[in-house]
């Protein structure tokens, strides 16, 4: 028969996350495009999607503007935004699978999205810590012992 130790020991420090929100954003686009691996903090996970909003809003406002320009120009701005969504879809996905692996949940939970009012449980998982040991997914990104 075996016996399971459990360690009591608490990890007190936590490591700040790498840069300013820019340079989180760059390094969600750059280094972990298509990561579905790991863990990812809130901090990376919101910077990333507040960014990506803001960026959206530009790129639709200079659209319009160029749209009342003129017609071709409105066009050519669609796909601008098209083009910008497909080139973030993938790692916003994997950014919110990574932030799902740091609550030590499944990334398979994105799918529940799906279902009408069900994303409110992701927003939940979104904005808790996460887990302070090291998971089945990696060791905590925040916390260090």
């Amino acid at each position: 028969m075996t016996t399971l130790e459990f360690s009591t020991e608490q990890p007190t420090h936590w490591v700040r996350e790498a840069g300013t929100p820019i340079e989180i954003y760059r390094s969600v686009l750059t280094e972990k495009y298509a990561d579905f691996s790991g863990r990812a903090r809130r901090a990376e996970f919101w910077w990333f999607g507040v960014i990506n909003a803001v960026a959206y809003f530009v790129i639709l406002v200079g659209g319009l503007i160029l749209g009342l320009i003129s017609d071709l120009l409105g066009i050519l701005s669609l796909f601008v935004v098209f083009g910008y969504g497909l080139a973030v879809l993938v790692p916003g996905i994997a950014v919110a699978v990574r932030r799902l692996n740091d609550t030590n949940k499944t990334g398979w939970l994105l799918l529940i999205g799906l279902i009408l009012f069900a994303g409110i449980v992701l927003l939940v998982f979104y904005f808790i810590d996460g887990d302070r040991h090291d998971n089945q997914y990696g060791p905590s990104p925040k916390y260090v012992a």
